[in-house]
């Protein structure tokens, strides 16, 4: 068996009195999407930013291409990137001043046609010369997007690609998404309250409730545990009752 991409070894972080995340672990295959589902306050950011090394677990630990995240951090990241509709690149700089600066920090050979290419690729070539600060929330979006793709990451953390979207510009971004995993084998971690982008990306699900894994496996899997016919139909369980697994049993021994 080929070693995990990513791979989350039981990581927890308290906040004085406030577990955010507990005990959390899963790995991620080479060229598999995991999607890390939960409702808000579930600890899905705090967990992204341990697997970035932006804030470090109180115990457990990260491993990223085998390696030891608090020890080659460096190395790391730069065979990694990262989205999220929640950041924004700098507002005075235009579109390809944004890409070249980040594809310099990345080291991006022949810089100039790849910043042509994911332009290309998220269909925003025209927006090239736009200073960013002038851009909507979904063409920002799809900026950030192109950011995160232009040193072909291997392994790719996506925080909600398309909540700023539209519902054609969102099917276009899954389809990029599943092009890329397709085409360079890319591995990601992709969190998202779209559950359709769910269904047609992800492989596996990790469903976090209150820091801890609620459940875990294909999408199928995860209906069929809460017998649920969609995906949509469970997040929304979940997020209005609490304990689920608690609720499940109570139900099973009237």
């Amino acid at each position: 068996m080929s070693q995990p991409v990513l791979s989350v070894k039981k990581i927890t972080k308290t906040f004085g009195d406030f577990t955010a995340v507990d005990q959390l672990s899963f790995e991620i295959g080479k060229g598999k999407v995991l999607g890390l589902l939960g409702a808000n306050g579930a600890g899905k950011t705090t967990a992204i930013n341990m697997v970035l090394g932006i804030i470090s677990p109180t115990s457990g630990g990260v491993e990223v291409f085998g390696e030891d995240l608090t020890k080659s951090r460096i190395a790391i990241l730069r065979r990694m990137n990262f989205c999220s509709t929640y950041t924004q690149l700098p507002g005075n700089l235009t579109v390809r001043q944004n890409l070249k600066v980040f594809g310099k920090l990345y080291r991006v050979k022949n810089l100039k046609q790849r910043i042509d290419e994911v332009l290309g690729l998220l269909e925003i070539s025209q927006l090239k010369d736009r200073v960013s600060g002038h851009l909507s929330a979904g063409e920002s979006t799809r900026l950030n997007l192109c950011k995160a793709l232009l040193n072909r990451p291997e392994l790719l953390l996506l925080d909600e690609p398309t909540a700023s979207l539209d519902p054609d510009i969102a099917d276009k971004v899954r389809k990029v998404v599943k092009r890329v995993r397709d085409e360079e084998g890319t591995t990601m971690l992709y969190t998202s309250h779209n559950m359709r982008d769910v269904e047609e990306v992800c492989d596996e699900i990790v469903f976090m409730h209150k820091g801890k894994i609620l459940v875990s496996g294909t999408n199928e899997e995860v209906k069929q545990h809460f017998e649920e016919e969609s995906l949509e139909d469970v997040f929304i369980r979940v997020a209005r009752s609490g304990d689920i697994e608690a609720k499940r049993l109570k139900e099973a021994k009237k």
